[in-house]
């Protein structure tokens, strides 16, 4: 197993957006939650990266690790966790290749770091065209590739993505996730949060869904597409 999760709580000034929730990720999965907006979804994500804290009785644990002994920075540098963020975050005045190097700040191998950077040209060819522009004058589905890179070159072991296909044209969202699955077959795990319940379950080989805080369904999403509740409220049937 490589990341578990056991009761989850997370409040924000005493309200509480997860009331104890559990799932887990096995190594080289391809995992979504979906749910509505205010689902809890991103409050999850930002937990496992611990840039939110987790109230006391969680539990959760990569690689049998204690996740919450970590402080934000070493989740990323120690354990390998990358969290692409709803909203991109970018650096806006620095360059995409800039951007791509800040990532790297604790990694020492010179060649897996530029076997990387290989690998991300590859599947976004457009960022090779665009290394010395600035983040902030590129295109919205630019600015998702080079979020997704830069999560790419921490030496990541698994990838948090937040609404990966946000404000993407249809053409540039299906190329994105085709994307995603190249860097999970390259050995990737990935743990995905969408609001495009049909994409996502198509994506992932399992997924949960998330509503107000509680996880009421989870399953094979062959299986989660076909369940009659899921499709009145996340698929339009």
């Amino acid at each position: 197993m490589l990341l578990k999760v056991e009761n989850l709580r997370v409040s924000y000034g005493g309200i509480r957006a997860l009331h104890g929730i559990s799932f887990e990720v096995d190594e080289g999965e391809i995992v979504c939650i979906i749910g509505a907006n205010g689902a809890g979804k991103t409050t999850t994500l930002r937990a496992i990266s611990r840039m939110v804290p987790a109230d006391p009785g969680s539990k959760m644990t990569f690689m049998g690790k204690d996740l919450l002994s970590y402080p934000a920075d070493k989740v990323v540098s120690e354990l390998g966790i990358s969290h692409v963020p709803e909203g991109r975050r970018l650096f806006g005045n620095l360059t995409v290749m800039e951007n791509l190097q800040l990532a790297t700040f604790a990694r020492r191998n010179g060649k897996e770091i530029a076997r990387d950077l290989e690998l991300i040209f590859s599947l976004f060819p457009r960022l090779k065209e665009r290394e010395n522009q600035k983040a902030e004058t590129l295109s919205g589905g630019e600015q998702q590739m080079l979020a997704v890179g830069r999560a790419l070159m921490t030496g990541r072991k698994m990838m948090l993505l937040d609404e990966p296909s946000m404000g993407l044209a249809p053409l540039l969202m299906m190329s994105m996730f085709d994307a995603l699955k190249e860097i999970n077959k390259e050995g990737t795990t990935i743990l995905l949060v969408e609001q495009n319940a049909h994409l996502a379950l198509k994506f992932a080989q399992r997924g949960y869904v998330l509503e107000n805080g509680n996880l009421v369904l989870e399953g094979p999403s062959q299986e989660l597409l076909a369940n009659e509740n899921v499709k009145k409220a996340y698929l339009g049937g």
